[in-house]
């Protein structure tokens, strides 16, 4: 509709508007909308606004607003009486106004995590100019807990990429709110946002930003004396009523330490990641060498696999013949947009990482090296990473350790993948695992894909 010619504007205008008005179906008041996009007047903005109020068509009118340069209370108007589920939308265009309305509701505007995904997050913590919030002398406990919460999200698995890379203000942000962070009030909600943003800094996307020396480090050391405090501990001792609190505790108690225990270090490292159930983004098994993540910086289309699927079939342990493994799939698919792969064999008292299989990209990048590991250490730090006190509950497996620990008195080098694990690499999120993903943001349709 965009493109379409239109040969005589003022009667497709008509069209436009009589369809807004008068529509029955979805469809005909798409139409509608798509043509005032073209050729509203300011006087369409009332009829959008109302339309926009349904789920369904808050993406279509609030490009159209946006493409009519309606004023920012407009927006904020739709942002604040329509459906959350279609909130992402509207945030989207507001943030894309550069005022003190838009700014001003941004600063509380809710960040559900179904609602606000990693690039909504940025795009708020760029519109309100995050990092200057911080800065200021007096500033409330509520935007230091929203700064935390937005960095969290932009970390976020439900996108193409790890979005807080793209925040050219990450790290000053990163440095102002755990400098602030001792002023929140010790709740459940606050307690959730300090090891999600520790968890990031430890092990996720966040590792790999320009941190000067150091630095990285002594924020995780500040994150961990805040919630050492007496008045934090006491909220994971609490039992809450209401399943959903009572899970948020639980993932506190068995993940706050993962972030803040030392290692030995090693040049392969896994970490078991679950985040805060409240976020529907939920399991990851990261992959760390020489302490940097390794799926953001050689794939960044998607998180990488599960532990399940990675560690619980035996996937990722050393074997003498060479075995090709997928570490990561794409946040939309393996068919749409790929998946990284990785070829494993054991050379005597090595384990060897040779071959790479990843998709192919507009921009060329740099190649991936041959990872040479000492297959002692990475026999063990396997052993470590399937050890029960390691690994958190997930959805699949709210027992931890317990699909590793009937096979734990043979070698890693020794195991085969597990007979009943599929041989297949998982196709989207696995259900039992993972919330489900967002189809919305799938960038194509992959054929016969539904069918299976």
């Amino acid at each position: 509709m965009a493109d379409l010619p239109l040969e005589n504007t003022a009667a497709a205008r008509a069209l436009g508007c009589h369809l807004t008005r008068t529509g029955t179906s979805t469809l005909t008041v798409n139409v509608g909308i798509a043509l005032l996009a073209r050729l509203g007047e300011p006087e369409d903005v009332p009829y959008l606004k109302v339309l926009g109020l349904p789920r369904v068509l808050a993406r279509p009118v609030a490009g159209a607003l946006t493409a009519l340069a309606c004023p920012t209370a407009a927006l904020v108007w739709l942002a604040d009486h329509a459906e959350n589920r279609a909130l992402r939308h509207l945030i989207d265009a507001i943030a894309a106004h550069d005022d003190h309305e838009a700014r001003t509701w941004l600063i509380n505007a809710p960040l559900d995590s179904r609602t606000v995904g990693p690039s909504t997050a940025r795009r708020i913590a760029e519109a309100v100019q995050l990092a200057d919030i911080l800065s200021e002398e007096q500033i409330d406990t509520q935007a230091v807990a929203r700064t935390g919460r937005l960095l969290s999200q932009m970390t976020g698995l439900r996108d193409y990429q790890p979005e807080i890379l793209s925040y050219q203000q990450a790290t000053t942000a990163y440095n102002a709110f755990v400098a602030r962070a001792s002023q929140l009030p010790p709740t459940l909600d606050h307690y959730a946002v300090l090891p999600s943003v520790a968890l990031d800094l430890h092990s996720g996307p966040s590792v790999v930003l320009d941190w000067q020396p150091g630095q990285r480090e002594a924020l995780l050391r500040a994150l961990e004396a805040v919630l050492s405090n007496q008045s934090w501990t006491a909220v994971t001792e609490s039992e809450p009523e209401k399943p959903a609190e009572r899970r948020r505790v639980h993932w506190i108690r068995r993940s706050t330490r993962q972030p803040f225990d030392h290692v030995t270090d090693s040049r392969f490292r896994v970490e078991a990641t679950v985040r805060d159930p409240a976020d529907p983004d939920t399991v990851e098994a990261r992959l760390l060498i020489d302490g940097r993540p390794l799926v953001p910086e050689a794939f960044g289309k998607g998180p990488a696999n599960s532990p399940e699927y990675l560690l619980d079939s035996g996937r990722l342990r050393a074997e003498d013949e060479p075995r090709e493994v997928q570490l990561a799939e794409a946040y939309c698919t393996e068919g749409c947009c790929g998946a990284l792969y990785v070829t494993t064999c054991g050379e005597g008292d090595q384990l060897v990482w040779p071959d790479w299989r990843r998709p192919p990209t507009r921009q060329p990048r740099a190649q991936l090296p041959e990872y040479h590991f000492d297959a002692g250490d990475y026999d063990a730090e396997i052993e470590r990473a399937e050890r029960p006190e390691v690994r958190p509950p997930t959805p699949a497996r709210p027992v931890p350790g317990a699909a590793a620990a009937s096979s734990k008195s043979k070698s890693p080098r020794s195991r085969r993948v597990s007979p009943e694990a599929s041989a297949e690499p998982p196709s989207g999120f696995e259900p039992e695992t993972y919330a489900l993903r967002d189809r919305e943001r799938s960038c194509c349709v992959v054929p016969g894909r539904a069918a299976q």
